[in-house]
C-alpha cells in the first residue's frame, strides 16, 4: 500500500512515516498542501493522510481537488477539532475519514488498512498461494503453518506478488507500489530483496524471475483467494 502523509509538522509526518514502514507500507512525505496535491496527481497513493491547516493550500482545497480528480484514492483527514462540526464539514468536503490530534499510533494503522480495503485496487485481508498465507492485516505470512520472519520490504514484495495471482509484477511497479519517492530507480534493492526474500520461502521455489519482464509466483496448483 502506498500512502502519503500531508503533514507540515516535521516530527509528526516523520514519525509517522517511520511507523507505516515498519508495516510495510511505501510512504511520501509532503510539507504543504500545493506539494500534497502536486504528488496526489503524479504518483498512485491508496491513502492520503491529510492534515487540514495546511500552509500554500489549505487541506480543504487539497480534499476537494483530490476527491474530483483522483475519486479512487481515499483521503484521511487530520485535524485538532474533534467536534462533530468539524466532522461533518470534513466528510462532506470528500473526506472518507477523519481522526483527530492527538490519535494513537494503533487506531491510525487500523483506518489506513479499512480504507486500503475500500479502493479499488483492494485485495482479501488474507490471500493464499498453496501452502502460502499472506495476512495483510496483520502482516504476517505463513508457509506450510511456519511463519516466515519476513523485513517489512520482503513482506511488501511478497504481498504484491501474490495479489498478483501469477501475473509477472515489473521491479519498476514494485518499487512504486513498496518503496518511496526517495529510491533510486536505478538501485538493485529489488533484485537483492527478490533474492533474499526467495531463500527464506524455501522449496519447493514458488517465486520466478521471467528474464527481463519482471517476477511472478508460480506453481503447477498455485490460486489467489481470499
Amino acid at each position: 500500500m502506498r500512502i502519503l502523509i500531508a503533514e507540515d509538522e516535521p516530527h509528526i509526518a516523520d514519525a509517522v512515516a517511520r511507523g507505516l514502514r515498519r508495516q510495510g507500507m511505501a510512504v511520501d512525505i509532503a510539507e504543504d498542501g500545493a506539494a500534497a496535491l502536486y504528488k496526489a496527481r503524479v504518483f498512485d497513493y491508496d491513502v492520503v493522510i491529510l492534515d487540514r491547516d495546511l500552509p500554500k493550500m489549505h487541506g480543504d482545497e487539497v480534499c476537494r481537488a483530490i476527491n474530483r480528480e483522483r475519486p479512487e484514492v481515499k483521503v484521511l483527514m487530520l485535524t485538532a477539532s474533534t467536534g462533530v462540526d468539524e466532522l461533518v464539514e470534513g466528510l462532506a468536503l470528500g473526506a472518507d475519514d477523519y481522526l483527530g490530534k492527538p490519535f494513537r499510533f494503533a487506531e491510525l494503522v487500523a483506518r489506513i488498512d479499512a480504507l486500503g480495503r475500500r479502493t479499488e485496487r483492494a485485495r482479501p485481508a488474507a490471500m493464499r498461494w498453496d501452502d502460502l498465507e499472506v495476512d495483510t492485516a496483520r502482516h504476517t505470512a505463513t508457509r506450510a503453518d511456519s511463519e516466515l520472519n519476513l523485513t517489512p520490504k520482503e513482506f511488501g514484495v511478497l504481498r504484491e506478488l501474490v495479489a498478483a495471482a501469477g501475473d509477472v509484477v515489473s521491479p519498476e511497479d514494485l518499487l512504486e507500489r513498496v518503496w518511496d519517492e526517495n529510491t533510486d530507480p536505478f538501485t538493485n534493492t529489488v533484485r537483492m530483496t527478490v533474492m533474499t526474500l526467495r531463500r527464506k520461502l524455501g522449496d519447493p521455489p514458488m517465486l520466478a524471475t521471467v528474464q527481463g519482464a519482471g517476477y511472478r509466483m508460480t506453481s503447477e496448483t498455485g490460486s489467489e483467494s481470499g
